[in-house]
């Protein structure tokens, strides 16, 4: 077993694609329209074949009081690996991104967490040692 996809909920699809697609880098694998909203999926740039991030409206009622609980509470929605922290830390900033949390050590990893503009907040990974 596997994971094919799985999903964060976005306020608004138009603009969580371009966050994720020329901010944070992912390709479109997936931009099927179904009435108002489309079947939008991203995956890593050069892996066609990936997991698949799908950019999920936010649309039903359990979303928005779970999403401002986490944010609220500082907990990420998901988590991205990156090979080198601080240069995408830098990178992001450059682009305006906001982080909530800068680049710390977490035991065999460091972290930052970023907002996402979609109302998400945003784990970045680098593993530190060999797991």
């Amino acid at each position: 077993m596997r994971i094919y996809v799985t999903s964060v909920f976005v306020e608004d699809q138009a603009k969580a694609l371009d966050f994720y697609t020329r901010v944070l880098g992912f390709e479109v694998k997936h931009d099927i329209p179904l009435g108002d909203y489309s079947w939008l999926t991203v995956v890593e740039k050069g892996n066609p074949d990936g997991t698949e991030l799908l950019l999920e409206p936010s649309e039903h009622p359990a979303v928005r009081p779970y999403k401002e609980a986490l944010v609220r509470d500082g907990i990420p929605a998901t988590s991205f690996q990156v090979d080198d922290l601080e240069a995408e830390f830098d990178r992001l900033r450059k682009l305006g991104v906001e982080f909530t949390q800068p680049p710390m050590n977490a035991g065999s990893v460091k972290m930052a967490v970023l907002n996402d503009t979609c109302g998400n907040l945003i784990q970045l990974v680098e593993m530190t040692e060999a797991g």
